[in-house]
């Protein structure tokens, strides 16, 4: 298939309606009239439409001529963008990146980095990716993201990426007001956690084996999209469980739940900062802003 519009002619047509006259075109564009002329007539002829109406003084757009340009500037503008993007890619300077965020980070702390990050004028796309459990390392392995912040427990095996540890992550038990768990004397024994449902953030592993936490062998389990949700169903009483530190003390204070000790308590989780070793100068930015966050203050 052989187009009939070209980006020069393109360029044309936008000079000359932004000048108001061919002549006033051609000098914008460093041209002679003629070779505006000739381009605008040579389009038209092969478009088989009137582009302008050249009955007046002032070169008029007709009603065909207004789509195209409308239409072209669009194109205009992803061209110049391409071209931009080429560029940096050429200088070390990525065109996207994937930011995995696990679940008991707050994606909204990471807006003032993001702030930052775009006067910087790398011109990277960036994304951010909400992730459950083993899902940060996930997204990781699998090439989703390109960092991961959060991501807890046992580092998976395999290369091609790098981490750094920014968190023990503490957690509570913690039931409901009404749950008969909260009545029960303590420390809870796994006998007595056994005959209650347990509520559980589904892992959003694609590729990796989903992991779970704090569920005993043969526990009923009610299983939900992530930890805000396992919270709320812990304040309604669905079920029990762990919940963070930080999530759990503060519903406590407000009688919303209640926080039981159990003879044998959930240890405590690193959390890591990952990042995929292959990162151009964009990625390098965000790492060393990244790392000097108080994580403590992103917890949930």
């Amino acid at each position: 298939m052989s187009l009939k519009l070209s980006l020069e002619s393109l360029e044309v047509l936008d000079a000359i309606a932004r000048k108001g006259s061919f002549a006033a075109a051609a000098e914008s564009l460093f041209r002679v009239p003629s070779a505006i002329t000739y381009t605008v007539r040579k389009l038209e002829q092969d478009l088989g439409v009137t582009l302008f109406n050249r009955s007046g003084h002032r070169a008029e757009l007709t009603e065909a001529g207004t789509e195209l340009l409308q239409e072209g500037r669009h194109l205009l503008n992803a061209a110049s963008e391409l071209e931009s993007r080429v560029k940096r890619v050429a200088s070390g300077i990525e065109t996207n990146l994937t930011i995995a965020i696990n679940d008991l980070f707050s994606i909204e702390a990471l807006y003032p980095t993001l702030h930052r990050f775009y006067t910087q004028n790398f011109g990277t796309r960036i994304k951010l990716l909400r992730e459950v459990y083993g899902g940060s390392w996930d997204a990781l392995i699998s090439g989703r993201a390109d960092i991961s912040l959060g991501a807890p427990g046992d580092v998976p095996p395999g290369g091609g990426y790098n981490t750094k540890p920014i968190l023990n992550l503490e957690f509570h038990y913690a039931v409901a007001p009404t749950h008969p768990l909260a009545k029960l004397a303590e420390p809870l024994q796994n006998k007595d956690i056994m005959r209650y449902r347990a509520i559980s953030a589904a892992d959003s592993s694609r590729h990796l084996t989903p992991r779970t936490s704090g569920i005993l062998t043969g526990q009923d389990v009610l299983t939900v999209p992530n930890m805000q949700d396992k919270l709320q169903a812990h304040v309604a009483g669905l079920g029990v469980g762990y919940l963070p530190k930080k999530l759990a003390e503060q519903y406590a204070v407000s009688g919303m739940l209640v926080i039981k000790q159990v003879a044998e308590p959930k240890p405590e989780i690193t959390s890591f900062l990952a990042w995929r070793s292959n990162g151009g100068k964009a990625q390098q930015w965000l790492l060393k802003e990244l790392l000097q966050l108080n994580f403590e203050e992103l917890l949930l």
